[in-house]
């Protein structure tokens, strides 16, 4: 299964039948039924769509209500035709829901619970309204990489958990963080970087030993890239991602594929795509560009360049005209110093 990665261009994850025990955990875990209803509108071709949707409803017997692609509208109304019982979502999704006109009048009673990845603040807001509008959810935290919802809270967690953290391990992982420049095991509570390891983690990238080589230790730990603590009760909480990886209202999102299209345009000369704070979608795409000599063009013309040429989620949503970035000695990029530039020059809140 190809992901996005956190450090180029997309990369295979080979996986094993393994992941069938993942999702029988799961399916243990929120002691889903035959006689439950899933309603599933997540890509198949993400783990999220595949684990929860399809191999979910072949290992338990529940049925499955599935969409060609997300729309709010039609999920409220799938909720009542068919009484689903299970959906799953990221918090864009269930804000959706919630803020269609339809939401008021629909009858959603037959839900009984929702996976809703939580953990950063920005997405606190949006899972404490589901409690109360639509369904309990539990949260949870896993990747391509290791396996999705490998950390999975239980139906019995607290509002707060629920809300603010991410679930802890199923049967047969375990977890640590680390100091991300030492590697060296922090204690309870401190921010760290997430290393998993398990029965389900990758076998390696296709085809990408060296790749594989930097993402695994000898010991069998995958290292995360994500930014989590872990408390004594092993119930982690993820709060972001170290790396450069853009999270689009929970699409991931390579900053160099996007970059690459904006080197297209025969006026830039270069590009750097940076992540901006964005209320419904957590994070959108911000292209910081530096145009030929002489070549002049507005905001608007290079994102209309954009569209069509990736998916709709890829396509900055804001576009800074610079004449330099922030640099290292060794003249990389600094993209943290870009990324606060961007937000005070367009007037965002810091996230």
């Amino acid at each position: 299964m190809y992901t996005s990665g956190t450090t180029g261009f997309p990369k295979g994850v080979m996986q094993s039948h393994s992941m069938l025990r993942i999702v029988t955990d799961q399916a243990n875990r929120l002691a889903v039924r035959p006689t439950d209803v899933i309603l599933m509108y997540l890509p198949l071709f993400h783990c999220f769509g595949l684990y929860e949707g399809p191999l979910m409803s072949i290992i338990t017997g529940a049925r499955e209500v599935l969409l060609e692609q997300f729309d709010p509208g039609e999920a409220l109304r799938l909720i009542a035709k068919e009484r689903a019982t299970l959906m799953c979502g990221f918090d864009t999704h269930f804000a959706d829901v919630m803020a269609h006109p339809d939401s008021a009048h629909t009858d959603c009673s037959s839900l009984r619970l929702g996976i809703l990845p939580a953990g950063m603040a920005s997405s606190e807001p949006v899972a404490r309204q589901v409690q109360r509008r639509l369904c309990p959810t539990v949260s949870g935290w896993g990747m391509t990489e290791a396996g999705v919802g490998v950390a999975l809270g239980f139906p019995t967690d607290t509002e707060d958990d629920r809300c603010l953290a991410s679930g802890t391990a199923l049967p047969g992982y375990e977890f640590k963080i680390i100091a991300p420049e030492t590697a060296a095991p922090l204690p309870p509570d401190t921010p760290g970087e997430l290393c998993c390891r398990g029965y389900g983690v990758m076998q390696g990238y296709y085809k990408k030993p060296e790749e594989t080589a930097k993402a695994m230790d000898g010991d069998g730990w995958l290292h995360s890239g994500d930014m989590a603590t872990m408390r004594p009760d092993g119930t982690i909480r993820f709060f972001g991602r170290y790396k450069d990886m853009l999270k689009v209202g929970g699409e991931n999102v390579d900053p160099m594929e996007v970059e690459a299209l904006l080197l297209q345009h025969p006026a830039v000369s270069q590009a750097q795509v940076v992540g901006v704070p964005d209320a419904r979608l957590q994070e959108v795409a911000c292209a910081c560009v530096v145009l030929l000599p002489g070549a002049q063009m507005d905001a608007s013309e290079l994102i209309a360049f954009c569209r069509g040429k990736v998916a709709s989620f890829k396509v900055p949503r804001h576009v800074l005209m610079m004449h330099e970035y922030p640099m290292t000695a060794s003249g990389k990029v600094q993209k943290v110093k870009l990324r606060a530039l961007s937000i005070e020059a367009l007037g965002l809140p810091q996230a």
